[in-house]
C-alpha cells in the first residue's frame, strides 16, 4: 500500500481488505499499547487524508504481506508513517480487535476470520 498525504484513509482500508477479505483496519487519533486493544472512541473518520491525521510528511509503502504478524504490522504504520492502526478480524457476525492474537500473521488472522465466517454461514443455514 502506498501512504501519501493526499491519500485517503478509507483507500488504505479498501486496499487492505481486497488483500485480506476477512479483516480491516482502522485508524486512530491515539497509539494503543502493546498487548491491549484501541479505544472505539478514537476512531478516525475515514473520509480524511492521511495528511490530515499524522504529524509526518513521510511517504512510502506498507508490504500487504500475509507472513507479516500483525503486531509488527501496526508497528510499521505507526514508526514509518506516524499513523495508528489496528486490526479487527471478522468473528461470528462481528468485527473484534485482534490485539489478542497480535503474533498471528496476517495471513493466520483472515484465515481465522473465513473459518469463523464459514461456520456462522453454516449454522444461519
Amino acid at each position: 500500500m502506498k501512504i501519501y498525504n493526499a491519500k485517503l484513509l478509507k483507500d488504505l482500508q479498501t486496499e487492505f481488505n481486497q488483500a485480506f477479505p476477512y479483516l480491516k483496519i482502522e485508524f486512530f487519533s491515539k497509539p494503543h499499547e502493546d498487548g491491549n486493544g484501541s479505544n472505539e472512541a478514537d476512531i478516525l473518520d475515514s473520509e480524511l487524508t492521511v495528511g490530515e491525521v499524522r504529524d509526518n510528511d513521510v511517504n512510502g509503502f506498507i508490504p500487504i504481506d500475509g507472513k507479516i504478524p500483525v503486531g509488527i504490522f501496526e508497528k510499521l504504520f505507526q514508526t514509518n508513517f506516524g499513523l495508528y492502526v489496528q486490526v479487527y478480524r471478522k468473528s461470528h457476525g462481528k468485527w473484534l480487535q485482534t490485539w489478542v492474537t497480535d503474533i498471528w500473521t496476517l495471513e493466520e488472522q483472515n484465515n481465522r476470520g473465513k473459518i469463523l465466517g464459514d461456520r456462522d454461514n453454516l449454522l444461519a443455514k
